[in-house]
Parts: C-alpha cells; structure tokens; sequence
C-alpha cells in the first residue's frame, strides 16, 4: 500500500472520520489521496435511513458469506468499514485482518460521528 500520512499503520484498527474523509470517493471528491474501499456493515434498514455515498453495504449478518464478492481481489489494498456508532466495524476489521486483509480499519464512532462532524446532510438515527 503507498504510504500516506492520514492512513494509519496497519497495526492500528481504527481510522478518525477527518483522516478517512479525504479517501472517501464521490462527487465532492472525484479525486481521494488514495482510493480506499468502504464497506458498510449495517443491515439494509440502517443503511435505507442513512448512507455514505460510495461505500458498499456488506452487512456483518452476512459478512463471511459476502466479503469476497464485496472486497477487493488485492488484500493489501486499503479498507475502510463503518457501522453506526464502530462497534460492529471493529468486529468486522478484526475478522478482516484475520483473513489476510490487512490495511483494513474500522470508522472511529461510525457514521453517526460521520455525520456530527463530516456531513451534516448524513441523517441520524
């Protein structure tokens, strides 16, 4: 993975929502530092209430069963999972890691801290 100061170590398992906005990928950002894949590990009806854009719906009901369709084929290659408040990403990091993905880190506070201090147009629940 190229080295980029807002993306922490791999020995670290969680990211802040200000160093991962500048990877997020859409269109107030066509152009992130490093193209970073999100995976959202809420269930659909979490995901219905509130999104955000770019990130894929993986739930962690059905993570193991769909992770490798949802990730990409390259493990090394940075992941970033947020549930609504972390908890859930964390787990999902931990299995992540445990299966050979390494630069994968969980969303410190998830989307609702996303949305206080990111985007307020991001509704909370």
């Amino acid at each position: 993975m190229p080295a980029c100061p807002s993306l922490p170590p791999s020995g670290t398992m969680e990211i802040s929502v200000h160093d991962a906005h500048p990877h997020l990928n859409d269109a107030a950002n066509p152009s992130p530092l490093i193209r970073v894949h999100w995976i959202d590990c809420r269930e659909q009806d979490e995901h219905a209430i509130c999104r955000i854009e770019g990130a894929h719906l993986l739930p962690l009901s059905n993570f193991a069963a769909a992770m490798e369709q949802a990730l990409p084929e390259d493990k090394d290659h940075p992941v970033i999972v947020y549930c609504h408040h972390g908890m859930r990403s964390l787990q999902a990091t931990h299995f992540l890691r445990q299966k050979g993905y390494p630069n994968t880190w969980s969303l410190t506070g998830g989307i609702d801290l996303w949305a206080r201090e990111i985007d307020s147009e991001v509704p909370r629940y």
